[in-house]
């Protein structure tokens, strides 16, 4: 088990778009979507494209275990929503250090929320 974070950990610090897996709260289905993400001291850091409004955080409010694959490596992780202002634009602001404020404004319409992930 630790060889497999380890090689995600290592993908996690060189991609751009990993993909999550969240349990649909209506359908039951697995849902699978290519989202960004920062990667920092064990911490995944994600944010919701249209913030609260984002489905696939509306599905890991109701199941918080997720799946996170970045290209072959993969593992299960409890999410946890940041809501308060100060955290959330933490991760705005890690978001823009590393995709650019322009392409960060242009994809993602309300920063209301944030997930945190820890990656052991």
């Amino acid at each position: 088990m630790p060889a497999r974070n380890d090689a995600l950990k290592d993908r996690l610090s060189r991609y751009r778009e990993i993909t999550i897996s969240v349990t649909g709260r209506k359908s039951g289905r697995i849902i699978s979507i290519p989202v960004w993400f920062v990667f920092e001291d064990d911490k995944l850091y994600l944010l919701p494209v249209k913030g609260s409004d984002t489905q696939w955080y509306k599905n890991a409010l109701n199941n918080p275990m997720i799946r996170i694959a970045a290209r072959g490596a993969e593992t299960e992780a409890k999410v946890a929503p940041l809501k308060d202002a100060k955290q959330v634009s933490t991760v705005v602001e890690k978001f823009r250090a590393k995709y650019g404020a322009n392409d960060v404004k242009k994809y993602y319409s309300k920063f209301d929320v944030a997930v945190l992930a820890r990656i052991h």
